[in-house]
């Protein structure tokens, strides 16, 4: 375990069970729509859910595209600036396609509410949302999460893609930051 590492939450071997039961789900619900030669399309918010998408992906047994988009919203603090910003926009068209919105984590649902709008906008035939984690909190905005690989306790967390101040993403497991690493940025 890393020293900044206060526990942790989830191993790697737990989280490439849910990826691998969320994939199965998907490839369940998508299959005659794919079959018929309707697009699937997974959109990853870089950088944290892009190792989570990658792995995704990977567990859906159907023929699915990938793109991402950079959207800033927290800058190297610890809590969402409320400010949203795309940084990098979708490469390829989304019209008629059906999109899954491959996510880490819904915390304050705030970016990911923006996302949502800013993608029905474009017209595809069927946004879902797939997200890792679904933190419980008060103040959560209201999406309808399809796919939710686990509920976790409002800590702050990182591992497999989630960071603070750009670190940690490339831990195996999600584990919770020891508060002293991040005092003084919330």
């Amino acid at each position: 375990m890393h020293k900044d590492i206060q526990e942790i939450l989830y191993g790697e071997d737990k989280i490439q069970k849910c990826v691998a039961e969320l994939g199965a789900q998907i490839t369940r619900d998508y299959k005659q729509r794919v079959d018929s030669g309707e697009r699937l399309m997974l959109v990853s918010v870089l950088r944290g859910a892009a190792i989570f998408m990658a792995d995704l992906v990977r567990a859906i047994d159907l023929q699915v595209e990938m793109d991402y988009m950079a959207i800033s919203s927290y800058g190297n603090g610890a809590k969402s600036s409320g400010v949203v910003r795309i940084l990098k926009d979708l490469s390829s068209e989304i019209r008629g396609c059906h999109i899954i919105v491959a996510e880490d984590i819904l915390d304050s649902g705030l970016t990911l509410k923006y996302l949502m709008k800013n993608l029905a906008s474009r017209e595809p035939a069927s946004i879902e949302v797939a997200t890792l984690l679904r933190k419980k909190t008060l103040q959560q905005a209201k999406i309808d999460c399809r796919y939710i690989g686990f509920e976790c306790p409002d800590q702050f967390i990182v591992g497999y893609g989630l960071d603070f101040a750009e670190r940690y993403r490339n831990l195996p497991y999600i584990g919770v930051l020891k508060p002293e690493v991040y005092a003084g940025t919330t």
